[in-house]
């Protein structure tokens, strides 16, 4: 029998300059990529006129097969960001049938002119109108047309539906729309969920008369439910939903197994692909076979309806979900009681609930991960590498927070073994990935610089210089695994959430010497930061930091590189090493770094997670140029941008400012250098200076114990 999962990843793939794996030549379409209706692969198929502008594929014209060519190189790529994954290649994408009116969920955005639709492409507000989408069941297009007039006669009447304008009235944002059924398509039942402004809806009679009219104009709604946006957050759904009209749950069946749909639950978009990543995870968990599940124990994360949850627990296992919203965690329970199965779910967010299960010594043989597109938050990859478990498999709807947490997983010892993308959204660019991962060694840090006394690593994100209690790894117990290291000890620190260069000695002997050589006044430490808003292009911070009750002296340089979607790439230079200088100092000046919790801008850093899947703060030591105190030659180290920065960087502003930052040798490269050779120029006059003339700034003091 073929492996669905696909083949495990072999370690012996050619390293590239950049530390990744040279990308296999991606062939055209072929049988390489099964499930995809022969018929479909030749016709070149539009899902309507309006998707080069809402964000469709910018290949959606093409061949279905060379579609799928093209999903595969968007994994591939996210993977090959990452020196941790080398190795890992991907398998062939599993095409879909149909590709057309397959959606069996749908989040439209309402805007005045009674337009339903999706946001334009290139961010911003503005609503693209798509009647007659073809990508939509066709139970859900219905029902979109249905609403389509009656949003229009509310904005013309002001009527409960009206589409929600800040300067005038209406309350209507979005809507969202769940097919459920169990069996074909005319048994299709369809649940709507009014997603309104709170401050807007003062009364919900109006809407529940509404729910009635919408409900009796399309028979195929059986429930209505209303749920209430808060501000400006960036979800279309907020965290208060209530029933307007008819039931709250109705039965749904995906694969071989059928979960309680409700509303704002999650549900993969295409049923038929569903059902083969149950079968995916059936494969990857070693369920497959008489009883071969009988005595499992697994662990479900991001439960949402339950329909993992109880595909898995149907094939034999014993299942322990987790889900945070309380409706979807009863009807998980509801199903599972009906169908007979083991299951035990808890109302929990994941993070909380994995402490509460390492704190048990829960054991589990292994846990399924399918989070918002997101990916998991860096406190739950932490405790989940604390749990005893020795296989994950990780359903991923982004490539990029698949990879970046891949990497960090990587980092606290879970190697991936097999990857298998998915054509869950024909039509779009976007893939659906089954990732897994073993229980292995941890991976020893990349070495830049070494000599008798020190050497210099890469330190990563989400990972302290030193042990600390909360987190299950830190970069010295990685240090300490490379030959000739074992006893070393930190001559400086990186914040947690900061990565780049960090210099440890080998023996403690060493460590006055070279902390020395690291404070002296020809030592630089260069940063790469991305800011809130635009800065002015060069200028220095000098401003007084509290570290333990006392001020100390502290000035940072600064000079802009790029402007990506409305703020700043700088490089920062720091004349100290006061603690949080750099993030301080920026936060001072109104331009906090971007994902910084403790100093930054709180709405923005929820964007760019959401959005971006910056989940830290966008901060990385690029260089270090010291004077080597045994040879006296000048060492100019460099560790380039990661991983998880250069994405979030591509995805703000595309390629360009990649291109653009990296001629400018302003990320840095793999290649650390000795001296510049002796007809070079002054080495330090290069891309990476900052202007030591530019007038310095010296804000108010902040009152607070800031440090």
């Amino acid at each position: 029998m073929t492996s669905m999962i696909g083949p495990d990843i072999k370690r012996d793939s050619k390293p590239t300059a950049g530390g990744g794996t040279e990308p296999r030549a991606l062939s055209h379409a072929s049988s390489n990529h099964g499930g995809a209706a022969e018929s479909a692969r030749d016709v070149r198929l539009v899902s309507c006129d309006h998707a080069e502008r809402c964000g469709g594929c910018p290949a959606i014209g093409l061949p279905y097969g060379e579609q799928i060519e093209l999903k595969h190189g968007r994994v591939e790529g996210a993977v090959l960001r990452y020196r941790g994954l080398d190795g890992t290649v991907p398998a062939p994408v599993l095409g879909a049938d149909p590709i057309v009116e397959y959606r069996t969920r749908a989040k439209l955005i309402v805007a005045p002119s009674a337009k339903i639709g999706l946001f334009a492409k290139g961010g911003g507000h503005n609503v693209i109108d798509i009647p007659g989408c073809r990508v939509l069941s066709p139970a859900l297009s219905h029902v979109a047309a249905v609403l389509r007039e009656v949003v229009k006669a509310d904005e013309l009447s002001n009527g409960p539906l009206a589409p929600y304008d800040p300067p005038g009235s209406g309350s209507l944002r979005a809507v969202d729309l769940r097919e459920a059924r169990e069996g074909d398509a005319k048994s299709a039942r369809v649940l709507v969920t009014f997603v309104v402004q709170r401050t807007q809806v003062t009364d919900l009679d109006p809407l529940r008369a509404a729910a009635r009219n919408l409900a009796e104009t399309a028979p195929s709604i059986v429930g209505v439910a209303v749920n209430f946006h808060d501000g400006d957050m960036p979800q279309i759904l907020g965290n208060e939903t209530t029933v307007l009209f008819g039931v709250s749950t109705t039965p749904d069946r995906v694969g071989a197994s059928t979960h309680l749909a409700t509303f704002g639950s999650f549900v993969q978009a295409h049923r038929g692909q569903a059902g083969r990543i149950h079968a995916l995870l059936a494969e990857a968990l070693e369920l497959t076979g008489s009883n071969a599940g009988a005595s499992k124990r697994v662990l479900d994360l991001y439960g949402g309806s339950g329909a993992i949850a109880l595909s898995v627990a149907g094939a034999g296992a014993s299942v322990h979900m987790v889900e945070s919203f309380s409706p979807a965690v009863a009807n998980a329970q509801a199903s599972a009681k009906a169908s007979g199965v083991k299951l035990s779910a808890e109302c929990s967010d994941v993070s909380s609930a994995l402490r509460g299960l390492v704190d048990k010594k829960a054991k589990f043989d292994a846990a399924v991960v399918n989070p918002p597109r997101r990916g998991m938050s860096p406190a739950a990859r932490e405790w989940l590498a604390r749990l005893d478990v020795q296989t994950i498999v990780y359903v991923s709807c982004d490539p990029d927070t698949l990879a970046r947490d891949m990497d960090h997983l990587r980092r606290l010892g879970f190697s991936p073994t097999a990857m298998r993308p998915v054509d869950m959204i024909p039509l779009t660019d976007e893939v659906e990935t089954v990732a897994v991962l073993r229980r292995t060694s941890v991976l020893a840090p990349r070495v830049v610089f070494e000599n008798d006394e020190v050497l210099v690593v890469e330190k990563a994100a989400h990972e302290p210089t030193t042990p600390q209690g909360e987190y299950a790894g830190s970069l010295l117990a990685r240090v300490r695994r490379i030959p000739g290291a074992e006893n070393a000890t930190p001559v400086h620190r990186l914040d947690i959430g900061t990565s780049g260069l960090v210099m440890l000695a080998k023996a403690q002997a060493h460590v006055q010497r070279w902390t020395d050589v690291l404070n002296a006044a020809t030592t630089r430490k260069v940063y790469v930061a991305a800011v809130r808003g635009v800065t002015p292009s060069k200028g220095a911070i000098t401003r007084d930091l509290r570290e333990e009750g006392k001020l100390y002296p502290a000035r940072t340089r600064y000079r802009r590189l790029a402007v990506a979607s409305g703020h700043s790439v700088l490089r920062v230079i720091p004349e100290q090493g006061r603690t949080h200088q750099i993030r301080r100092h920026l936060a001072a000046i109104g331009h906090p770094v971007l994902g910084d919790e403790r100093y930054g801008h709180a709405p923005t850093n929820r964007f760019f997670e959401e959005k971006n899947g910056l989940d830290r703060a966008f901060l990385h030591c690029v260089r270090v140029e010291l004077d080597d105190p045994t040879t006296h030659q000048r060492l100019i180290l460099e560790a380039p941008l990661p991983g998880d920065l250069r994405a979030v960087l591509e995805r703000t502003s595309g390629p360009g400012t990649l291109k653009f930052l990296d001629h400018k040798n302003a990320l840095g490269t793999t290649n650390s250098s000795m001296p510049p050779p002796p007809d070079s120029k002054d080495e330090r006059a290069s891309a990476l200076d900052v202007d030591t003339s530019t007038p310095s700034v010296r804000p108010e003091m902040i009152g607070d114990d800031d440090g």
